[in-house]
C-alpha cells in the first residue's frame, strides 16, 4: 500500500459565489458527445425495420449490424484512455468528435451490408472514446457539490440522443430514410468538435503533468470567487505524488481492489439488468409480437421520453438522495416491472390488455433501470478509481459496459427465439436482483465527497464502504 497522503484530510476550502458558468459550458459542450453515444445507438432500433427488408437480413445479421458499433466502442474505449494519458482529456474529446462526423456519413453513404457494419464500427470507435472520456473530463473540472449533477448531465443527453434517435426513426418511417437517420448525427458531431475547441483542459491532468502555473489559472475559471484554489491544487498535487501515473500493471495493486470491483461490477449491471436489450429491439420485438409498426414506434419514442425523464430524476437524485440510495430504492421496481413484462407475454397474445401491460411495464422499468443505474453508470467510475489509473482503469469499466451491451446484443434475439420473450425477460429481472445484492453489499456513497477524500478512504484499506462512511 502506498505511503499516507500527506495532503490536508479536509476538502478545499470554497467560496460561497455562484458556480461560474464556464463549469456549465464545459459540462454542457462536453456532454454533446453523450448525445452523439444515445443517438447512435438509439437509431438503429428504428431504422432495422427498414435495413431487414432493404437488405434482406436475417436475425443472426440484424444482430451483426446492431452489435458491430459495440465492438467498436470496446476499441475505443481502450484507445481513448491510452490516449488521455499522454495528451489530455481535452484532445482526445475533440478527436472523438472527428470520428462520430466521419462514421456517421459513412453510414449514410454505405452501399451494402458490408460498408454499413464498416461505418458502425467506426462511429463505435467514436461512442467508446466518448462515454470512456466525457465523464472523466467533467469529473476532474466540476466542483464536488455539483458534480454528481453535472455528470448525470452527459447520461441525461445520452437519453435526449436516444429520444431523438426513436423520434426521427418514426417520423422518417413511412420514407424508409434510414440513410437521413444515420447522417444526421453530422450536426451534432461537428458542434461537439467545435466547442470542445474552446474548453480548458483538466486541472488534475495539468497537474499531474507538472503544469501547477496552468493547472491554477483553469480552476480559477472553474471555482466560485473566494475559493482557495491553491489549497485544492495542493491536495491534488499530494495525491498525485502518493500514488504517480501508472499503467495497466499498477491495476492488480491491492489497495485499490475495492474500487476497480464496484467500476466493474456496476458497469456490467448496467447492461446484464437489460436495458439496451429494449433500446435496441423494442420495436422489432413488439412487431413480432403482434403490435403494428406505427405503434410499436410510437412506443419506441415512449421509451425515449422515459430515458429523459429518467435522466432528469436521475441528475437530482443523485446529489440529493446520494449515489447508493437512489440504486437501493429504484432498481426493485426495474426487477419487478421486468418481470411483470415477462409474465405478460405469457398470456393471449394480441389482447388489450397484453398490450397495455406490456407497454406500462416496460415504461416502468425504462423509468427505474434508468434512474436507479444508468443514472450511475458513468459516474462511479470516475469517482472512485485513483487519479493515478483514472485512465486505464475508466477505460476497463467502460470496455466492461461495452463488452456486455455487445453479448446482450449478440444474443436478445437469438435468446428469444430458444426461451421465448417471458424467459428472456425473467433472465433480466434476475439480473436486477443480483445488482442490489451487489450494491448493498459494495458501493459506498460517494456524494459531497471530494475526489482526492474518496482516494484517501481507498488507501487506508480494509472495507472502502465503511472507510469512506467514516471519512
Amino acid at each position: 500500500m502506498p505511503e499516507p497522503v500527506t495532503a490536508p484530510a479536509r476538502p478545499a476550502a470554497r467560496g460561497d459565489g455562484r458556480v461560474p458558468a464556464t463549469v456549465y459550458a464545459v459540462s454542457a459542450v462536453s456532454a454533446l458527445g453523450g448525445l452523439l453515444f444515445g443517438y447512435d445507438t438509439g437509431i438503429i432500433s428504428g431504422a432495422l425495420l427498414h435495413l431487414r427488408e432493404d437488405l434482406g437480413l436475417t436475425s443472426r445479421e440484424q444482430e451483426i449490424v446492431v452489435s458491430v458499433i459495440l465492438l467498436g466502442a470496446m476499441a475505443g474505449a481502450l484507445l481513448a484512455g491510452r490516449l488521455a494519458v499522454r495528451h489530455g482529456r481535452r484532445k482526445v474529446v475533440v478527436a472523438v468528435a472527428v470520428v462520430f462526423a466521419v462514421g456517421a456519413a459513412a453510414a449514410a453513404a454505405a452501399p451494402g451490408t458490408g460498408s454499413l457494419v464498416a461505418a458502425r464500427f467506426v462511429l463505435g470507435l467514436a461512442v467508446g472514446g466518448a462515454s470512456n472520456m466525457v465523464p472523466v473530463y467533467i469529473a476532474e473540472v466540476a466542483p464536488a457539490r455539483i458534480r454528481g449533477r453535472l455528470m448525470v448531465l452527459f447520461q441525461l443527453m445520452v437519453a435526449c440522443g436516444q429520444l431523438i434517435a426513436y423520434v426521427c426513426g418514426w417520423a422518417l418511417a413511412d420514407t424508409g430514410g434510414w440513410r437521413l437517420m444515420f447522417g444526421l448525427a453530422v450536426l451534432p458531431a461537428v458542434a461537439l468538435g467545435v466547442g470542445m475547441l474552446f474548453l480548458p483542459e483538466s486541472p488534475r491532468w495539468l497537474v499531474e503533468r507538472g503544469r501547477r502555473a496552468e493547472a491554477v489559472t483553469v480552476l480559477t475559471r472553474l471555482r466560485p470567487a473566494g475559493t482557495d484554489v491553491d489549497r485544492e491544487i495542493d491536495e491534488i498535487t499530494g495525491v498525485a505524488a502518493a500514488t504517480p501515473a501508472g499503467g495497466w500493471r499498477e491495476l492488480r495493486r491491492r489497495w485499490m481492489r475495492p474500487a476497480l470491483l464496484i467500476a466493474v461490477g456496476i458497469a456490467a449491471f448496467s447492461q446484464l439488468t437489460g436495458i439496451n436489450a429494449v433500446v435496441y429491439y423494442a420495436p422489432t420485438i413488439l412487431v413480432d409480437a403482434g403490435f403494428g409498426d406505427s405503434a410499436a414506434l410510437l412506443t419506441g419514442v415512449g421509451i425515449g421520453v422515459m430515458l429523459v425523464i429518467a435522466g432528469v430524476v436521475g441528475a437530482v437524485a443523485v446529489d440529493r438522495v446520494g449515489r447508493r440510495r437512489t440504486m437501493l430504492w429504484f432498481l426493485p421496481g426495474s426487477g419487478l416491472a421486468m418481470a411483470v413484462m415477462a409474465l405478460a407475454f405469457l398470456g393471449p397474445e394480441g389482447s388489450a390488455a397484453q398490450r397495455w401491460t406490456v407497454i406500462v411495464a416496460l415504461f416502468a422499468y425504462i423509468l427505474c433501470n434508468g434512474v436507479g443505474i444508468q443514472a450511475v453508470v458513468w459516474l462511479i467510475g470516475p469517482e472512485i478509481l485513483p487519479l493515478s489509473v483514472r485512465g486505464p482503469a475508466t477505460s476497463l469499466a467502460t470496455v466492461t459496459v461495452w463488452g456486455v451491451d455487445l453479448l446482450i446484443a449478440v444474443t436478445a434475439l437469438t435468446a428469444i427465439e430458444a426461451i421465448g420473450r417471458s424467459g428472456t425477460f425473467l433472465v433480466y429481472a434476475l439480473m436486477n436482483v443480483a445488482c442490489i445484492v451487489f450494491v448493498a453489499a459494495k458501493v459506498p456513497e460517494t456524494r459531497g465527497r471530494s475526489l482526492e477524500t474518496i482516494e484517501r478512504a481507498l488507501q487506508r484499506g480494509g472495507s472502502f464502504r465503511k472507510a469512506l462512511e467514516h471519512s
